[in-house]
Parts: structure tokens; C-alpha cells; sequence
């Protein structure tokens, strides 16, 4: 496997670390939520509630990060082997999420996502072997918005056996996020000990927490259920527009959620993700598929490993309106460049417009280009001993490899194949099969996917469960009932 690419030298990530933990300290961290506030006060952190202020000494970093894991695992439904392991040099992807729309056709119409869509979404990812996770990638507009984020996690439980992404848009609903994932796993035990979901957690740039994303932080520290920190600093808006003071208020927004979580529940499983970017000042966006927000990622990711915590990116998304070559060039680039550097988890696949919309045909598509990016991370290996100087003496001058033995001792180890998608035929095969393009072939596989797919293992009881827990949410805020889900 290759070495993961370092954008950084060791006494820069060391000199980012440091300038993080002062930060902490002067001008110290807002956190918009009471509870936060006090957990520092009491800790002996210097808190302002009037300000929302708190100065966290370095101490407080110190010790929270002899506490925090190095590594945990994710279990599907099935509750079999672990099906995600944040930690080392693991990579896992899973789709990227939360868009609000969804690319309706080829040609860049968009519509709002129901709940058959996110439905279909899900049986395509649990068909695509190269995603390790699903995440609720899209909010449904068929229901009410109060229970958007608990609709998508509740859907996703109905036909996912793969772990999960997932994070709560207020804090009351996560409390019923909790009760959906504990419905499936039968106790709260056994949640803990085999965790089936994370939560995304987003501190707001420049060193904020909300209200919000603090107590999701908190309730999943107590809880035992992993957490995923994401960091968004803007650089050239809400950050500094230098790469490596961006990554610096990273650093710092994503210390802080360090301490604040291990102050809960010293252990409580955590990941060092983010999804910043490089402002665009020519069109006042945030492009998902510039070289410079990669390259945030990159040096985040480093800080991440230096300190030895689990990490997560978002890339391998496109800015593109459709499934075009800026499209494939920036998913792949993405992908490619998360690879390298080791990240953990990877989020981005199907995602496009600056993280808002989704396409089928992209979600199908990137799994190929995952596929790639895997089998360059993997490198050469050496087969034999010597390299080849035996076997091209021996072949001489006939180039017969193609009937040796070495060539079908080795070929389906050393080769990877793609599926039909990609295009390895010549010019006659592509015009006699229709002269397609990779889109129009994503967009033809849709129902054979589906048609493979197979459900999980939850009993009627469990679906019954998680439809009256997710009912009750739904009546609270004016619902009569919930769509009908599938059979």
C-alpha cells in the first residue's frame, strides 16, 4: 500500500497544533449552550455567560486527548464483523449528504427528493459494494420539515444493513434519532457496544458552537455514540484565506469539540472530519472540487493523524450541474487525493453543486471511480523474488505472456476490472452497443441494481417499532401519518 501523502512538514503540524491550543485561550471558544458553558466552568475553564465565552487552557486538551479513542468500528444491522474501522490507515467511503435536491434527468433538471427517492437511494448504495456506509444523504419534502432529519434515518433503518452517517437538525428530535437506533439494536447497551451510526456534529466558523450541534455533541458523548466533528472554515470568508491558517481554526474548532466531548464521558468515540472550503471570489461560492479546498482536507487530515484520531473528509463531490467532464474530473480528483492522504471515512459520493444536490447516475458512476482510487492507494506488490529479470530472460524475444502461467497465476490479483460503465471496448463494440455515454449506462443500470437488491434482517416487529416511534414525532408537528414505505 502506498505511504499516505503529506502536504505538511511534521514542525508545521506541530506549529498548527500549537497555535490551535492558544487559540482556545485567547480569544477562547463561543459556545452558545448552557449546559457546554457549565461543563467548563466546572472543569475550571475561565467561562463568560453573558459572552458565551470560555478560555480552555491547554491542559484541557492535554488531557482530553489521552482519552479519546484512537480507533472504533462501525456494525451494520446484521450486528455480524465490523463493517467500518475509523482509526489508522483505514479508508471507508459512504455518499455524501444532506442534499436538498435531486437531479431529475440528463440534461440538469432538479426536483425536491420524496420519500420513494430516498428509498430507491438507499437500495442502490446497499448494492454498491464499493460504499462501506450509507449516510442520510437527502431530506425528504414529502413530510413535514420538524421531523426531516429522524424521517431520513427512519426510512434508512427500513432497507440498510450498512452502517450509517447520519446527524439531527435539532435537539430534541436526536433524542428520537436514539430511540429509532436502539429500537433496532434492542437495548442501549447494545448500541454502545456495537454502534450502528454517527452523528455528524458542525461547529460554526469562526470558533462557535451552537446551540445546536454543542448539545448533539453532548448527548452523543453520554450516550456512546460516535460523533463526527465538521469543521467548515470558509477560507477568504469565514476563515483566513492562507491554507494553512484555515487549517489552524480547524484545528482549534475541532480541539474544542475534543474537550467538550471527553469532559462528558472521558472515551466517548470521536472523529476529526470537516467539510471546508476554498471561497470562490469570483462567484461567492464554495467550490467542492477546487485544488485549494482539497488541499484544507489534506492538511486537516494530517493534523487529525499526527494526534492520532479518527478522520473523515468530505470529497469526491463535483460543483457541476450534471454528470459532465467537470463532473468525473472533480469527483475523481477528490477521491483520489482522500485516498491518499488516509482519511477514514469519505464522504461525497453522488453529491454535486456545491454539496446541494444528488444524482443516481453520480452515486453509481463514483462507485467506479471509488474502485480506482482503491486500487492506486493499494500500490505494487512484489510477486516474486527476482522482480521479472527470470521470467523475461527465460520469455527472451516472444512476447507470449498472454498463454504463461505467470500471466494466469497473477493477472486477476495484479488487474482490476470495472464494470460494463466504463468503456474498454474498441471503437465497433462502443457503435454496436449504441454509442452510449457512461451517464446514459449509469442511468440504464438504475433498475438492475435495484433488482438485486436484498432486504435486511429486521423483523416486523422492529419496522412496527420504528414506525410508531417515528409516527409519534410525526403527529407532534401536524402529520396525520407517514407515507407508506414499500414492501
Amino acid at each position: 500500500m502506498i505511504k499516505n501523502i503529506k502536504v505538511l512538514e511534521d514542525e508545521v503540524v506541530e506549529q498548527i497544533i500549537s497555535e490551535a491550543i492558544a487559540l482556545l485561550s485567547d480569544p477562547g471558544i463561543r459556545i452558545q449552550n448552557q449546559e457546554g458553558l457549565q461543563l467548563l466552568a466546572e472543569a475550571g475553564a475561565e467561562v463568560d455567560f453573558e459572552t458565551e465565552v470560555a478560555k480552555i487552557p491547554g491542559e484541557f486538551v492535554r488531557r482530553s486527548l489521552e482519552t479519546t479513542p484512537k480507533t472504533f468500528a462501525l456494525y451494520p444491522i446484521s450486528g455480524e464483523e465490523p463493517s467500518v474501522i475509523y482509526g489508522g490507515d483505514e479508508i471507508h467511503f459512504d455518499p455524501g449528504s444532506a442534499g436538498i435536491m435531486l437531479l431529475d434527468d440528463l440534461e440538469g433538471n432538479q426536483r425536491y427528493p420524496v420519500t420513494a427517492d430516498y428509498i430507491k437511494w438507499v437500495k442502490l448504495v446497499e448494492g454498491l459494494p464499493q460504499l462501506d456506509a450509507q449516510s442520510t444523504s437527502m431530506v425528504s419534502s414529502d413530510v413535514t420539515e420538524e421531523i426531516g432529519d429522524l424521517y431520513r434515518l427512519y426510512l434508512s433503518l427500513n432497507y440498510m444493513n450498512k452502517p450509517i452517517v447520519t446527524g439531527a437538525f435539532g435537539k430534541d428530535t436526536w433524542w428520537t434519532m436514539k430511540d429509532l437506533l436502539v429500537a433496532v439494536r434492542g437495548s442501549e447497551q447494545a448500541l454502545r457496544e456495537k454502534p450502528l451510526a454517527i452523528f455528524d456534529v458542525c461547529p460554526s466558523p469562526p470558533l462557535t458552537w451552537s446551540d445546536l450541534t454543542c448539545q448533539n455533541l453532548i448527548d452523543c458523548a453520554r450516550a456512546g455514540i460516535p460523533s463526527e466533528m465538521v469543521s467548515m472554515p470558509l477560507a477568504g470568508a469565514t476563515a483566513p484565506v492562507t491554507i494553512a491558517a484555515s487549517v489552524v481554526q480547524h484545528t482549534a474548532e475541532s480541539l474544542s469539540g475534543i474537550v467538550l466531548s471527553q469532559l462528558v464521558n472521558p472515551g466517548a468515540p470521536i472523529v476529526w472530519g470537516g467539510s471546508p472550503a476554498a471561497f470562490d471570489m469570483r462567484m461567492g461560492t464554495t467550490p467542492m472540487g477546487a485544488a485549494e479546498t482539497w488541499l484544507i482536507d489534506a492538511g486537516y487530515v494530517q493534523v487529525g493523524k499526527t494526534l492520532e484520531i479518527p478522520t473523515h473528509v468530505y470529497m469526491g463531490m463535483s460543483d457541476a450541474k450534471i454528470v459532465d467532464v467537470q463532473c468525473g474530473l472533480e469527483s475523481m480528483g477528490g477521491a483520489m487525493a482522500a485516498a491518499m492522504i488516509g482519511a477514514n471515512m469519505i464522504s461525497g459520493a453522488g453529491m454535486m453543486d456545491f454539496e446541494n444536490c444528488l444524482s443516481f447516475e453520480k452515486l453509481i458512476l463514483d462507485a467506479e471511480i471509488i474502485a480506482l482510487a482503491r486500487r492506486f492507494r493499494d500500490g505494487i506488490e512484489l510477486r516474486d523474488d527476482p522482480i521479472g529479470e527470470h521470467l523475461i530472460r527465460d520469455m527472451g524475444h516472444h512476447a507470449d505472456y498472454l498463454s504463461s502461467r505467470h500471466t494466469r497465476k497473477w493477472y486477476r490479483k495484479e488487474l482490476s476490472f470495472p464494470s460494463e460503465l466504463i468503456d474498454r471496448g474498441s471503437w465497433d463494440a462502443w457503435k454496436e452497443g449504441g454509442n452510449t455515454t457512461a451517464t446514459q449506462r449509469a442511468h440504464r443500470s438504475i433498475q438492475s441494481l435495484l433488482d438485486r437488491y436484498q432486504p435486511n434482517a429486521l423483523s416486523k416487529e422492529q419496522r412496527n417499532d420504528l414506525r410508531e416511534i417515528a409516527s409519534k414525532a410525526a403527529v407532534q408537528f401536524g402529520m396525520d401519518s407517514l407515507p407508506a414505505l414499500e414492501d
